[in-house]
């Protein structure tokens, strides 16, 4: 069986947030039945939302493997910090690297389009230890833990964007 080619990593289009919406759903539904509730906030986002996250001024990239989308990756830049979320890939694509390249790619693209960023932030739900895996591996530690409820809570991640100093906390 042939390898397929490396995904192509770009910007989205607003044409392309209903494919976009659709990967979200089907690749969030693994985190929905690992916490027991279905209206986790990918999968209660609507595709207006999706399209607005595109057309927003964020950075929403896209990877796609011939005419199909597998991946996709949030971020905007809030102050000196690139908040980065909805890092997708399709279930039957994942564990290639698609997403390992989707979040370097946003990384580099905001650290160059956004000179002032001095980090990157994350939140993974803490029973998720595969996404919990990657972030480490691409150099994100855990900074807090917050309960969202009775069977949620967020573990935090920040990463320094490399070569940037960081800014210290305010108060």
């Amino acid at each position: 069986m042939p390898i397929p080619p490396e995904p192509a990593i770009g910007a989205a289009a607003a044409e392309d947030a209903g494919e976009i919406w659709t990967l979200q759903r089907a690749a969030f539904v693994d985190e929905a039945q690992l916490y027991g509730d279905p209206f986790i906030l990918p999968l209660a986002e609507t595709a207006d939302n999706v399209r607005r996250a595109v057309e927003g001024g964020g950075h929403v990239l896209k990877a796609v493997e011939g005419h199909r989308i597998v991946g996709a990756v949030r971020g905007r830049a809030e102050d000196a910090t690139g908040l980065v979320n909805r890092l997708c890939v399709a279930p039957d694509r994942r564990r290639r690297g698609i997403g390992r390249a989707l979040m370097r790619a946003l990384e580099e693209r905001m650290a160059h389009t956004h000179p002032h960023l001095a980090a990157f932030t994350i939140f993974i739900g803490q029973q998720n230890e595969a996404n919990l895996r990657l972030y480490r591996s691409l150099g994100y530690t855990e900074t807090s833990r917050e309960r969202m409820s009775d069977h949620l809570a967020l573990v935090h991640m920040r990463k320094a964007v490399p070569g940037r100093e960081p800014r210290p906390a305010t108060v």
